[in-house]
């Protein structure tokens, strides 16, 4: 008979909080893809510079806007953070990669949102927001004992 996964709490709130944050973004990329696909205008009621982040020539990498992007990677974070839950010690390895790459991407967007384009977006904001918050879990997790890394 096999042994069960030993979960503590630590670990395992972790991978939760990580899911649950990544859900968040893949909501907010999908709303901002979906956006751009209907040409429809962003309601951006707190910043107020929404359209022009998302028609600059910086959304769009090869004409696919950059919230798809974000969707697959918010996808991929969830998808390996619900692995990572369910006891496979790679995918939380894969997770940490990823979310430093995301925080580290959506740190450049804010630069070009502050620095060259003059305005932001509060949807991108929020995406950057939670990119930042996948890394400092994944930067958290490193200080969960060896014992909890088993889950």
């Amino acid at each position: 008979m096999t042994e069960p996964v030993r979960r503590s709490f630590g670990s395992a709130w972790l991978k939760i909080a990580a899911a649950f944050i990544a859900l968040f973004g893949l909501g907010d990329s999908v709303y901002l893809t979906a956006h751009h696909y209907s040409a429809e205008p962003v309601p951006c009621s707190i910043t107020g510079g929404c359209e022009q982040v998302l028609t600059s020539e910086y959304a769009e990498i090869g004409g696919i806007p950059l919230a798809l992007f974000g969707a697959v990677a918010y996808f991929a974070a969830f998808s390996l953070a619900l692995l990572a839950y369910y006891g496979d010690r790679r995918s939380w390895t894969m997770f940490r990669t990823l979310a430093f790459l995301m925080a580290g991407f959506s740190g450049w967007l804010i630069y070009v949102q502050a620095s060259v384009i003059g305005a932001f977006c509060q949807f991108c904001l929020l995406s950057a927001l939670s990119s930042v918050l996948l890394a400092l879990i994944a930067a958290g997790s490193v200080f969960v004992s060896e014992n909890d890394r088993s889950v």
